[in-house]
């Protein structure tokens, strides 16, 4: 299993918690340090089933400077995967990658449906 965070998020820090709490067993990577490729975020976006719209940081200081609300409706997928890879401060976290799902963000009840 894949926890991808920003270690300094307090979100991250509360689900990264949650794992250890419920001794699953996964590797970490730092999103800022190793940003996931835009073919990575392609799969998992696909695995999730979730909208591309959802793998964004909308309150990350770097969306709202580049006013990312109002460009993004007009940009292709492609385009805003390769954003999303560009800087993995606009990629919203944390995201658990098991064999058979993807999560974004942490939200207690759907992590413990993966258990």
């Amino acid at each position: 299993m894949l926890y991808v965070c920003y270690p300094k998020c307090s979100t991250c820090k509360k689900a990264q918690k949650w794992l250890d709490d419920h001794g699953v067993a996964y590797t970490l990577r730092d999103i800022k340090s190793e940003n996931p490729s835009a073919d990575e975020l392609r799969i998992w976006q696909q695995k999730s089933g979730l909208p591309l719209r959802r793998f964004f940081n909308t309150s990350g200081q770097i969306y709202r400077a580049m006013e990312l609300a109002k460009k993004l409706p007009e940009m292709s997928e492609d385009a805003q995967l390769e954003l999303l890879a560009s800087d993995g401060m606009l990629v919203k976290r944390p995201i658990l990658v098991t064999e058979n799902a993807v999560l974004v963000g942490f939200r207690e009840s759907d992590w413990s449906m993966i258990l």
